[in-house]
């Protein structure tokens, strides 16, 4: 059982994954709209003026197959560029969520093929065959969360896009850069608490999903960047001596013993051209914003 395991380990931890179920999902719809966190607003900023040359880099006839789709918010700006897209693959691992943004995406573009996958996308899932065939699959990963694996894991998972893309496919992926600490730390722990609220959400799932026990009110959110390691760490920070029912295990916590439940890892150009490299993928354009903070850029599997 993977979050037994993971609660068992000396430095306690939880998979990230399980933070989107349909609330989960909606909580991180509400952080990407917050004014501390910068991501998805830059993000947005780079794909409004740099659209037109993005999508004549991905090219006619492309089968767009974007991981993590959650709400499928970015997407349409992408859609509305791309030249004839045979079809839109949107993989997420919250079903509902999944399905009510292929509908409305349906609705929106009637002619496009949309073929939703739910599935946990960094396992091994059959993709559909679109009946139209196309020039070309393109993989869209935006929003930074390459940032979420470890180095190896990432090198491994961008590997597997490779694969699935092929010959003559890419990726379309947002990468996070390294930057001021203040300004990381604020994105990570916004005053209206909704982060906060995010993180602890992940407890309450366990605890309704697998009967777990527990006590939100005695866990506290914790997110700071380390230098080191050149990433974020988000925690759960257990606020008093206590025991946790697991299945037929108790979990024991000290007090102020956390659980580690993400990393967001930050790139210099560098060293994101390196890591992309040794999964197979060369690196073809870069588009920026003006303070250098966010990067979209467009891969070609060698």
């Amino acid at each position: 059982m993977e979050i037994l395991q993971g609660l068992q380990k000396p430095i306690k931890e939880l998979p990230s994954k399980y933070f989107y179920d349909e609330v989960g999902s909606q909580l991180f719809d509400r952080i990407t709209e917050l004014d501390e966190y910068y991501l998805t607003r830059t993000e947005l900023q780079v794909m409004q003026q740099q659209i037109q040359d993005i999508a004549a880099t991905l090219g006619p006839r492309c089968m767009l197959i974007e991981y993590g789709s959650g709400s499928s918010m970015k997407t349409p700006q992408l859609l509305d560029h791309l030249e004839q897209p045979v079809a839109y693959v949107p993989i997420d691992i919250s079903k509902e969520h999944l399905l009510q943004a292929s509908l409305r995406l349906s609705q929106s573009y009637p002619k496009l093929e949309i073929l939703p996958i739910c599935a946990d996308y960094t396992s091994n899932f059959a993709l559909p065959d679109p009946t139209q065939p196309g020039a070309r699959k393109v993989a869209y990963y935006p929003g930074s969360t390459i940032g979420n694996f470890d180095r190896e894991p990432a090198r491994n998972f961008l590997a597997q896009i490779a694969h699935t893309c092929g010959q003559g496919g890419g990726l379309l992926i947002g990468v996070d850069l390294k930057k001021d600490f203040s300004i990381l730390h604020s994105a990570y722990n916004d005053q209206a608490g909704v982060t906060a609220a995010f993180n602890l959400h992940l407890l309450e799932r366990l605890n309704h999903e697998l009967n777990t026990d527990f006590q939100l009110d005695q866990f506290g959110h914790y997110a700071f960047y380390n230098p080191a390691e050149s990433r974020i760490e988000m925690h759960l920070v257990s606020l008093r001596k206590q025991q946790v029912q697991v299945g037929k295990e108790k979990i024991a916590f000290d007090e102020y013993e956390s659980i580690w439940t993400e990393s967001s890892y930050k790139y210099t150009l560098d060293e994101f051209g390196q890591l992309a490299a040794s999964a197979g993928f060369k690196v073809e354009h870069i588009w920026l914003d003006t303070q250098k903070f966010f990067s979209i850029q467009y891969l070609s599997v060698i």
